[in-house]
């Protein structure tokens, strides 16, 4: 279990990062919580943050990370975003924390019954929603084992366009950031992606080599 200690933060392995997401993940499945006191962790994180990991996970307010991973105070560092989108702003805050707070995993976290994924499949244009939409299509055009209904009444399309986007966002972080791939590629840093089922709390996480490029 993740203390706020900088001896223990400073020699944690992306790799021990990543089983403590699995293990609090497993907690909240099965309705176990670790002990926090939340006070002493405000007094704890006062003088500085430490988190051990980040995400880039959905806005939906079915998705706060803190709880789904069970974590306390600046355990975490979280952007949220609708459809998980890997905007530049993004990737500026996950570099951040990365290279500055000492991240050692990131999680790109989709959820299942995505609104922004559904808004996608459905070409649904309105207001500004284009600009999370443009970088959700990707993961729409990249679907091609279904051919007919592609929108978001058929909900296996749903799910595997979900899937998709979380690798497609995670592609986009490592294009983009010189900073993150020089990081992954140097083992300081893993990049996993997941999927929340919003039905049963549980945490699907869509492979184990955290330092993959592409």
């Amino acid at each position: 279990m993740y203390k706020h200690r900088k001896d223990i933060y400073s020699e944690l392995t992306p790799e021990q990062a990543f089983e403590f997401l699995k293990e609090g993940n497993n907690r909240f499945v099965n309705n176990l919580k670790k002990n926090t006191n939340h006070l002493e962790q405000v007094n704890e994180t006062k003088d500085g943050q430490f988190p051990f990991a980040s995400f880039l996970a959905c806005a939906d307010s079915r998705v706060p990370v803190e709880l789904l991973f069970d974590q306390g105070l600046g355990d975490v560092f979280t952007v949220r975003l609708a459809g998980n989108i890997a905007s530049d702003y993004a990737i500026a805050s996950l570099e951040f924390a990365a290279k500055y707070l000492g991240s050692k995993v990131i999680v790109v976290l989709g959820h299942t019954s995505c609104g922004a994924v559904k808004g996608t499949c459905d070409d649904l244009e309105d207001g500004l929603l284009h600009n999370i939409f443009d970088l959700i299509k990707p993961a729409v055009n990249q679907e091609n084992t279904i051919t007919e209904n592609r929108n978001a009444s058929n909900a296996s399309f749903v799910e595997k366009v979900t899937e998709l986007n979380v690798f497609v966002q995670r592609k986009r972080i490592l294009s983009e950031s010189n900073t993150l791939r020089e990081m992954v590629t140097e083992k300081k840093v893993g990049i996993v992606c997941a999927v929340y089922n919003v039905e049963n709390g549980s945490v699907q996480f869509l492979e184990n080599n955290m330092f993959e490029l592409y």
